[in-house]
């Protein structure tokens, strides 16, 4: 049976009508690795398939990105640096003909943001895209070295690659289900192979993967819900921790691969990560959201302010939420930039000092003379909130009480979030009193890991919540303790946002 996409056929120059809404692109907060797509649908343009389900997952990446196609005989792969919209075009598109494709947008937790390190990465017959972090990498690449194995990547992505064609032998459920056993940490997986498409998830499930279904015929697999909605695809189910899902010609078949070690879905993924049209555990995210919004009022309520205005994009529905139960009246305070997003122009030095300036334009008329209530989701670093509440007190605002739908990060990730230094979390050195003052509001209140939790509606041992509370599911050997950078092999390979006068995506001193 034909797909068919309705009102018109999927095509890039029209990918305002079917794509992700660029204002759930977040450039704020702690960035995680990547989203990952795949699709088995013979006779269909998979690769089109595959743009539009990437695209609506730009916000968990914006580094890199790539697809993957397998023709039933070999897997082509075009990836490069940039977003999805600038890797590939119609030409490109119309390339990359086969019966399944995968495909994957990035942000490096392991790695330099570097064109090598982008993925899919195929090896042999097999090709893979994963979002999260191992932990036993350093260990498993040095037994893969030891045995003549050569690296072209300095990501962690690349040891599942390898391990997968040394253990392929045919059978692919015996083949991942071999890799599965080795390898340690964060993952959801989508392989493809000349004839199959799998996905995988750790048995923690720190990382979403969902299966879904088009016009009833042909399946996919992606990070989020929200990546089935452009190319019409029902959502079926999440993919279980632990679990191998494969697709080919004869349908779908499923396997527990690995026992569930325990239900560790990444509570950040539902504060902040995860779009708010997606769905996890069930629960639409952007009522999870509002009902944060509902207990942070609760929580600290700010008597007698004038509005209640969300940094754009991601905090929307909590600073809805807070406004609901606070009765102060919702505002917009803060006009965003959706455009900016990830720049090959650098700015000079004199734009990197304006900060928050070259992202948020104030709204004078809503601040002007007014107590505001900020509605954000996270601090992580603090020096976009400092700005930022700078720019609303030079728009007018009387005063500026920030209200944040996460507790005090104060601890790093090493799950698949780019915070994995200790040193750069400011809640980790500094009291929430010490942070107001830094941050320059006039108050500053955090909800609880308890109100979390219970706007979600699950009991919190559902998450991994280390980032807050330092119980970390799966055990972090103390080698993985270092940066992202770890296994960089030569000098001149350095994450070039690091570099002085190196590319910058635009948002100088991001959160």
């Amino acid at each position: 049976m034909a797909v068919t996409f309705d009102p018109n056929p999927l095509s890039l120059e029209n990918i305002g009508l079917f794509a992700a809404d660029p204002d759930f692109y977040p450039d704020e907060g702690p960035k995680e690795e990547c989203g990952v797509f795949g699709v088995f649908a013979p006779n269909e343009e998979v690769a089109r398939i595959a743009f539009f389900g990437i695209f609506a997952l730009q916000h968990r990446g914006q580094e890199s990105a790539g697809i993957a196609v397998s023709n039933g005989h070999s897997i082509n792969v075009h990836k490069d640096m940039g977003l999805v919209t600038q890797v590939f075009n119609e030409k490109v598109i119309e390339s990359l003909t086969g019966i399944s494709a995968i495909g994957h947008t990035r942000y490096s937790t392991t790695g330099s943001s570097i064109k090598c390190n982008a993925q899919p990465l195929s090896e042999g017959e097999i090709a893979v895209a994963h979002n999260g972090n191992l932990v036993n990498t350093k260990q498993l690449r040095e037994e893969l070295i030891a045995e003549g194995v050569k690296f072209e990547t300095t990501n962690d992505s690349e040891v599942i690659a390898k391990l997968l064609f040394k253990y392929h032998r045919g059978c692919i459920e015996e083949t991942v289900k071999a890799v599965m056993e080795r390898i340690e940490g964060a993952y959801s997986l989508v392989i493809l192979t000349p004839h199959e498409l799998v996905g995988v998830r750790d048995p923690y499930g720190v990382r979403p993967l969902c299966l879904g279904k088009v016009n009833g015929s042909y399946y996919c697999l992606a990070s989020e819900t929200c990546a089935f909605t452009p190319i019409g695809a029902r959502f079926l189910r999440e993919v279980e921790p632990g679990e191998i899902v494969v697709i080919d010609r004869d349908g779908q078949r499923e396997f527990q691969a690995i026992p569930v070690k325990k239900h560790a879905m990444c509570l950040f993924e539902f504060i902040y990560f995860a779009r708010p049209d997606a769905k996890i555990y069930g629960k639409t995210l952007h009522q999870a959201r509002r009902r944060m919004g509902h207990e942070l009022a609760l929580e600290h309520p700010c008597y007698g302010a004038d509005v209640v205005i969300p940094v754009p994009d991601t905090s929307v529905p909590a600073a809805i939420g807070y406004a609901e139960a606070s009765r102060i009246p919702f505002g917009e305070g803060i006009i965003k930039n959706r455009y900016i997003q990830r720049t090959f122009i650098q700015p000079s030095q004199r734009m990197r000092d304006l900060g928050a300036r070259m992202k948020y334009s104030p709204l004078q008329e809503t601040l002007e003379g007014r107590k505001v209530v900020v509605v954000d989701d996270s601090i992580v670093r603090g020096t976009t909130t400092g700005k930022l509440v700078k720019v609303l007190f030079d728009a007018g605002a009387r005063e500026i009480h920030v209200r944040i739908t996460s507790p005090p990060v104060k601890n790093p990730c090493y799950y698949g979030i780019d915070m994995a230094n200790q040193d750069e979390l400011v809640a980790a050195k500094h009291s929430i009193e010490e942070i107001r003052q830094q941050i320059g509001a006039t108050t500053l209140g955090y909800l609880s890991l308890g109100g979390v939790v219970k706007a979600i509606g699950m009991h919190k041992d559902n998450f991994c919540r280390a980032c807050f509370d330092g119980k970390y599911p799966i055990p972090i050997p103390d080698d993985v303790r270092v940066s992202k950078l770890m296994l960089e092999r030569r000098r001149d390979v350095v994450d070039p946002r690091h570099k002085e006068g190196g590319p910058d995506d635009g948002s100088p001193d991001a959160d």
